[in-house]
């Protein structure tokens, strides 16, 4: 293949923006030639990346796969020749929100980079709701969400996937009858007391729905509005509980808790990165999606 690196650029651009028109304008290029360099990259990759439609392109498989791959490198070349020969001076700190776990185990480690080369970065924590009105209101520049955005003008990109897994300590877990539970249910579970970060049992109940079928019955033991304090207490003894594995990689590796089910299907709920539409045309953002979206690929 003979692959341009402008012709990726633009690509990404389009992507980003939902429109050659829009793209041609920030890249400072004429329609025409953003439309044949996408198509001179569509015919070395075989397959259309984009559905031309009335108002805007809409992209295609092809590419949500390609824009995985390439566009943290691709951001990552721009910031660093503006870093070095760029005469603009630095921005407003990128704002950005998302679950209290997932921002201190993977988020913080994966922009040390960013935040060591120059870039400034605000986090925000809070639940998926709260944090994307924050983001209509302009309060913040990006979201990792729970959930997929509806809103008109939020752009939202898959991220990463999270699996859930039913834990108990080692030491519960060998008065458990595990054996029993692939058979008879969560009935063998009733006596065991239930940890959760959240009254109403969101990710038990998601996942007494996705492996059993059914809904859990009992109330929670302990409420702890944080999933790291729900591991502490597993880990403790104290009771049971449904987590994500990245939360608890380490402590599954040194047999601290133990799965209690290994369905065939696990459980996932998929992280997604929510901007305003048309904000990745701002560098430092656009650097910062790009690049998460590339460390992402190594959390699984």
């Amino acid at each position: 293949m003979a692959i341009q690196l402008g012709w990726l650029r633009t690509f990404v651009t389009v992507y980003r923006l939902g429109s050659f028109t829009k793209a041609a304008q920030i890249l400072e290029l004429s329609q025409p030639a953003v439309t044949h360099q996408v198509r001179n990259l569509e015919k070395e990759l075989g397959r259309p990346l984009f559905e031309r439609l009335p108002q805007g392109v809409q992209p295609t498989a092809a590419a949500e796969a390609l824009i995985r791959e390439v566009q943290g490198p691709i951001d990552a070349l721009g910031h660093a020749i503006e870093r070095h020969f760029g005469d603009e001076p630095a921005g407003r700190p990128v704002q950005i929100g998302g679950p209290v776990e997932l921002m201190t185990s993977r988020v913080i480690p994966a922009i040390s980079d960013l935040i060591a080369d120059g870039m400034q970065v605000r986090l925000c924590f809070g639940l998926a709701d709260d944090l994307l009105a924050s983001l209509m209101d302009r309060q913040l520049d990006m979201v990792l969400s729970t959930v997929r955005p509806r809103a008109r003008g939020i752009a939202a990109t898959p991220l990463v996937d999270e699996e859930f897994v039913l834990l108990a300590s080692e030491e519960l877990a060998e008065r458990i009858p595990r054996h029993r539970l692939a058979a008879e249910g969560p009935t063998v579970l009733e006596k065991y007391p239930l940890l959760s970060y959240a009254e109403a049992l969101p990710i038990i109940r998601r996942y007494w729905l996705a492996v059993f079928g059914t809904l859990p019955t009992v109330r929670p033991a302990l409420v702890v509005p944080d999933l790291r304090g729900a591991l502490a207490a597993v880990k403790s003894s104290a009771g049971i509980s449904v987590l994500p594995t990245y939360l608890c990689v380490e402590e599954l590796a040194a047999g601290e808790v133990v799965p209690l089910l290994e369905p065939e299907i696990p459980p996932l709920n998929t992280f997604y990165l929510a901007v305003r539409q048309g904000e990745l045309s701002r560098p430092d953002l656009a650097l910062f999606h790009g690049h998460l979206l590339m460390k992402a690929q190594l959390w699984a």
